[in-house]
């Protein structure tokens, strides 16, 4: 054995075969980067494979038959042992082993530290890609190509106070296509989110799962104005159809009804209605005043509103007849009552008798029955007549983003939580940036104790509208129901609205075993909101175990002129009071019994 082995050295078959295994690793390795990158087959590279792994043995046969000599190559017995330079070949043999092995250990580096974290970077980033892509195709199941978003159009007015012109008319258009149940159209809130932010259409369109985009210009001058209007499929980032209108203000709605046949027809959407919906006309004069007050109502700050007020006012002064006018007053008032802005009672008193006119004068108006459905469940406490008029609005524009937002409110109200959710989730797809939507989804996430996905929609939330006090407040709650009392202070301290944030400190504080902060901080709620927080005062001692104030508080709230959160009765925050019988004579008090909610219909 020790001969033989003698022997293989002398003929230099060990050297040969320590070359070609390295030479040979190094070229599966090498062909392993450069076949894929060619886009060979795969087969080429098993060929190759096999054809490395069957040339070592014959490799190693050669090297012991065959000897290079000065003569060239000779079968090794025909050789002169004296005359053998196989020590000299074995030299070479040895500076190219060396040679080859410092290759393959330069190529073992890069490939460690340059391309593997670079493939490792490619993986995750596939993988993200591939999640995306298979949540887009998702979503673009559920919307085909029948969706759209309208863009905020560019003012190229002179002047820039005419922005109010172009926004109103991007909304106006927005309004009349969401009329079409067969095209699903982003709200305004999320399409005017968009504004001002350097993003192409594809990447708008994604951010809204949208596949087209309408956008435009406005160019008013006197009585002159010029739109421009483009319809961009998303997908391709190409034109689908395209014009320019250039008329007086009289024809400003006639213009309206012409680009939403254009959309309906380059979509080629087939109506199940009977026509394509037509915008609803008034003077121009009426028109401008009423674009102006919609634009201040937006602001949705005390002055803005008191400005919409009358410059809404002075349109219907011009035309009474204008329905969307009293349809964003009755807004108005709703939202300064729900703000603390004005008294409770007296907001939606005003907004109810402005719906009533709007109602006498469009029966079909949609809105108009989801404003009276949400007066009835927040101010009027009448379930039934709520259902009725939600159904109703539900019927005449199924995918409004208005009425499907308050319905889904009311479905939290009765207690239908899987429906909210649902429901929620389908508000969503229509105002994809809206944080009181995501904060809609994750309050009926929370009261179905799914808090990690109630924390998730509140934090996407914030990420759209950082300082949304709304959310903020419903953050710190769901932190509160997660045991983190120092997160709910953390955010509890961001609020910026006074009666929100002495709604939270107290039961933060109360967890944190800060007793006399807790009774400080709802000593000052009690002081500066006692008539028309009552709820929250009730929901501060229900969390601190106090039941017999809880209750007190909570009789307060039977009072119509108190504002009240309905889906109180299936907050956890509320658990404490739950096995003590007034709890029940409470809710059936207020009308809000088990049995009754089990029984509406919507």
């Amino acid at each position: 054995m020790a001969s033989v082995w003698a022997e293989l050295r002398r003929r230099n078959v060990v050297k040969v075969a320590v070359a070609y295994a390295i030479v040979g690793w190094l070229l599966v390795e090498v062909a392993s980067v450069v076949f894929p990158t060619f886009k060979a087959p795969e087969w080429i590279m098993q060929v190759f494979t096999f054809l490395v792994i069957v040339g070592f043995p014959l490799a190693l046969i050669f090297a012991w038959a065959y000897e290079l000599t000065p003569e060239g190559l000779k079968k090794e017995k025909d050789v002169d042992r004296a005359e053998s330079i196989t020590h000299v070949t074995g030299r070479k043999l040895d500076y190219f082993i060396i040679a080859v092995l410092i290759l393959a250990l330069s190529y073992f580096a890069f490939d460690k530290f340059v391309l593997d974290p670079s493939r490792d970077a490619e993986l995750v980033q596939a993988t993200k890609e591939a999640v995306t892509e298979q949540a887009t195709e998702s979503g673009k199941a559920e919307t085909a190509d029948k969706s759209i978003v309208v863009l905020p159009f560019v003012n190229m007015s002179d002047d820039a106070g005419n922005e109010y012109f172009s926004d109103g008319i991007s909304e106006e258009l927005l309004n009349l296509l969401a009329k079409i149940p067969e095209l699903r159209v982003i709200s305004r809130s999320s399409a005017f989110s968009i504004k001002g932010k350097d993003l192409d259409i594809p990447t708008i369109a994604a951010q809204l799962n949208v596949a087209n985009v309408l956008e435009g210009s406005v160019r008013k001058a006197g009585n002159r104005v010029r739109i421009t209007a483009q319809l961009i499929d998303a997908q391709s980032d190409t034109h689908l159809w395209s014009a320019t209108y250039d008329r007086t203000l009289d024809d400003i709605f006639a213009i309206q009804d012409e680009i939403a046949a254009e959309v309906v027809n380059a979509l080629k959407i087939t109506l199940l209605g009977e026509a394509i919906p037509k915008a609803r006309e008034t003077t121009p004069k009426a028109y401008a005043l009423y674009l102006q007050g919609q634009h201040f109502s937006e602001l949705s700050t005390p002055e803005s509103f008191r400005k919409a007020d009358d410059l809404l006012h002075q349109a219907l002064a011009i035309d009474p007849g204008f329905v969307p006018a009293w349809d964003k007053l009755g807004t108005i008032y709703i939202n300064q009552a729900i703000t603390g802005l004005i008294g409770f009672d007296e907001g939606y008193r005003q907004a109810r008798t402005f719906a009533h006119k709007a109602l006498e004068l469009d029966p079909d108006f949609a809105r108009i029955h989801s404003m009276l459905g949400w007066i009835a469940m927040m101010y009027d406490r009448d379930l039934d007549t709520s259902a009725a008029y939600f159904r109703h609005a539900r019927a005449l524009a199924p995918t409004d983003a208005i009425v499907v937002r308050n319905i889904v409110i009311f479905a939290l109200n009765l207690g239908r939580l899987e429906e909210a959710i649902e429901l929620g989730k389908q508000s969503l797809t229509l105002n994809p940036l809206s944080p009181g939507v995501h904060g809609n989804l994750a309050m009926a996430y929370s009261y179905v104790g799914r808090l990690d996905e109630a924390e998730f929609a509140l934090n996407t939330a914030l990420d759209l509208s950082p300082n949304h006090d709304w959310a903020l407040t419903k953050l710190a709650r769901v932190h509160l129901l997660q045991g983190r009392p120092d997160a709910a202070l953390a955010v509890a301290e961001k609020i910026g609205l006074q009666r929100r944030k002495l709604y939270v400190l107290p039961m933060a504080y109360y967890d944190l075993g800060q007793a006399e902060a807790s009774v400080a901080a709802l000593a000052a709620l009690k002081e500066g909101y006692a008539d028309d927080a009552a709820a929250f005062i009730a929901e501060v001692h229900a969390w601190r175990g106090e039941v017999d104030a809880s209750f007190e508080w909570l009789d307060r709230t039977i009072d119509e002129s108190q504002f009240i959160r309905w889906s109180m009765f299936f907050d956890p925050a509320f658990k404490n009071l739950h096995a003590d019988p007034r709890w029940e004579v409470f809710r059936t008090k207020v009308g809000r019994s088990e049995e009754l909610l089990k029984e509406i219909q919507f």
